[in-house]
């Protein structure tokens, strides 16, 4: 019995983890849950699994959890501090994190040093803090479980192999909704539009960075600090199925490719049973449909989020982060309407050239150059309208 504990189980990885869970019934029990505003779903999350926590991050609406959960035996919290105490509460063997966003970095930190293992699903949590993150994973003599499609693919093609045969590893990009288009196309795009990924389903802040390359950008950094991987060895190819869903080439010139339908289940479950591989209810792929495979070089001209991420991830310190917090403000001011999509990339690379790097900063130099990015972004969308 395993006992795991769910950051964000109201979202889209979160909820289909608590599928897995159910699936095994005599392998996992949940002992945490925990949401941002999705205050009824939680409720009914708690009634239907019984975790000892919930834990909803709004405190406004901590009165309206409680009440819902009034007949449970479950104790409610709710805040920040919160959401940190379940991350290292000692009574969970995993912390499954599908936070959003930066505020998803001291809760892994938190799980790390308490001595938990981690099924990260928070890209955010190793762009902006990996150099906190890894060598405390290590120092801890934890793992940290790739959740995400891409990098799970990897973790498995690694499966058994020696790290001095790697010549590199390929990351796969299905191109987003608007794969093709020029800047011309993109100047009046609507959130409706960059919303509709094409094989996809996930929650709004990803989509938008996959509409533009900012999820692969955000991907080649967690690449990096998950697989000890130099810059110049992560590539990114757009592939438009979105049935192979990355690749690792080795020096003897052998590619290895792990495939499948656009499905998390897999990847979930693999991070939450690692390592061992059982029987699952994930949809096979029915390889008499598969009539082609493509692949197409990345446009960074009309797409430029992700050459940004790679100059932030060279540069290191507090430049990814600063690149992170610019990214999660621009997205939100687009998807209010007060950004067009092309200034999304605009401002980060403003915030980005306005930042000066602290080159080892330390948690809290992290979360102050994530504030100031914020602040800055704002400013900037205020000045270009």
């Amino acid at each position: 019995m395993k006992t795991v504990t769910i950051l964000g189980a109201t979202g889209s990885i979160g909820t289909q983890a608590l599928s897995v869970a159910s699936a095994f019934p005599d392998l996992f029990r949940v002992h945490g849950l925990s949401a941002n505003r999705q205050v009824h779903l939680l409720a009914e999350q708690a009634r239907r699994f019984k975790p000892a926590k919930v834990v909803i991050a709004d405190p406004a609406l901590y009165q309206e959890l409680k009440a819902l959960c009034s007949d449970l035996p479950v104790e409610v919290a709710a805040g920040a501090s919160a959401l940190c105490e379940l991350a290292a509460d000692i009574k969970h063997d995993i912390v499954l994190n599908a936070l959003v966003g930066f505020a998803g970095l001291q809760p892994t930190l938190m799980a790390l040093a308490a001595g938990k293992d981690v099924a990260l699903a928070n890209k955010e949590s190793l762009v902006a803090g990996g150099h906190l993150v890894m060598p405390l994973a290590r120092a801890q003599q934890k793992a940290i479980l790739p959740v995400d499609s891409e990098h799970s693919a990897i973790f498995q093609c690694l499966q058994g192999q020696q790290a001095h045969t790697i010549e590199d590893l390929v990351i796969t990009a299905s191109g987003g909704p608007f794969f093709g288009r020029t800047q011309a196309d993109l100047q009046n795009v609507t959130p409706q539009a960059a919303l509709k990924h094409p094989n996809w389903s996930m929650g709004a802040k990803i989509t938008i960075d996959s509409a533009t390359m900012m999820n692969k950008g955000l991907e080649v950094i967690e690449a990096h600090w998950l697989f000890a991987m130099d810059y110049d060895k992560i590539k990114v190819v757009v592939h438009r199925e979105s049935i192979v869903h990355s690749m690792v080439t080795f020096h003897d010139g052998a590619v290895l490719a792990q495939l499948g339908i656009p499905d998390m289940y897999i990847p979930i479950q693999y991070a939450l049973t690692y390592p061992n591989r059982l029987h699952g209810n994930a949809p096979r792929l029915a390889w008499e449909t598969v009539q082609s495979l493509h692949f197409a070089p990345p446009d960074t001209e009309n797409f430029p989020s992700l050459r940004l991420a790679y100059v932030a991830g060279k540069m290191g310190g507090t430049l990814p982060a600063v690149m992170n917090a610019a990214n999660e403000e621009a997205v939100r001011l687009f998807l209010a309407g007060e950004v067009s999509f092309l200034g999304i990339s605009r401002i980060i690379d403003t915030v980005m050239n306005k930042h000066k790097v602290i080159i080892a900063p330390d948690f809290d130099a992290l979360v102050d150059a994530d504030q100031e990015a914020r602040q800055l972004a704002q400013e900037c969308a205020k000045k270009k309208g």
